[in-house]
């Protein structure tokens, strides 16, 4: 297997929520070489199966499950085709799409949406912390729920107007918060998530995941770097 192939074959392990990460889960690789970039694979698709994702034609993650979130791994720069087929088998191909990938850039491809549209969202990542807060990125994968604002509990907005498939970040003063997730513009709280500490010097990614119709909405926090 070439070199072009070796960091998505090599793609085995999860990254587990926030609150049990530590510091080496997902930071082995903090700054990508020239000619080089990193890559981590989500699985936010809420009612999609266990998948298989493919790289050039070869399985390169197997049975990746909902919320399932890769380590950076890292690729040579270039066009990949990446396809998204259930655990197990070749067919049918629910995600099928051409990823340019440039060096020296940290990518999240998150597959997103009901299955029935389910697509990649590739995202390009900040992975420059900051000494004196810490920097947050908002990302709605929410494929039921409309438009949000993600505010401290006074109502204070952190993020606004985040419709699905978007994404806002800056920086946030380190400390603890409670976070609320409320319909874009409105009082209305749709998800509350408490005693969130975020640490100067972290780059973090809160993913809203789920349905809002089920009552499945929830949060996914993934450390993007320390």
């Amino acid at each position: 297997m070439n070199r072009r192939n070796l960091g998505w074959a090599a793609i085995l392990l999860i990254l587990p929520l926030l609150a049990g990460c530590s510091d080496d889960d997902n930071t082995t690789i903090m700054a990508p070489e020239a000619g080089v970039a990193i890559a981590r694979v989500a699985h936010l698709s809420p009612d999609a199966p266990p998948v298989d994702v493919w790289v050039d034609g070869e399985v390169a993650l197997s049975n990746v499950a909902f919320r399932g979130v890769s380590p950076y791994l890292e690729l040579a720069e270039g066009e990949y085709r990446v396809q998204v087929t259930p655990t197990g088998r070749s067919t049918p191909v629910v995600i099928d799409e051409m990823l340019t990938l440039a060096g020296e850039t940290a990518y999240t491809v998150a597959a997103q949406g009901l299955l029935t549209g389910i697509s990649a969202n590739v995202l390009v990542d900040d992975r420059v912390p900051s000494a004196s807060s810490a920097e947050v990125r908002f990302v709605h994968t929410s494929p039921d729920a409309p438009p949000v604002d993600v505010t401290l509990t006074d109502g204070t907005v952190l993020f606004g107007n985040v419709a699905f498939g978007g994404s806002l970040s800056g920086p946030v003063a380190a400390g603890t918060y409670d976070l609320q997730v409320r319909l874009a513009g409105t009082e209305t709280v749709v998800l509350s998530f408490g005693d969130v500490t975020l640490g100067a010097g972290t780059n973090y990614t809160i993913f809203a995941i789920g349905l809002a119709g089920d009552g499945s909405l929830a949060a996914l926090p993934v450390i993007d770097t320390p």
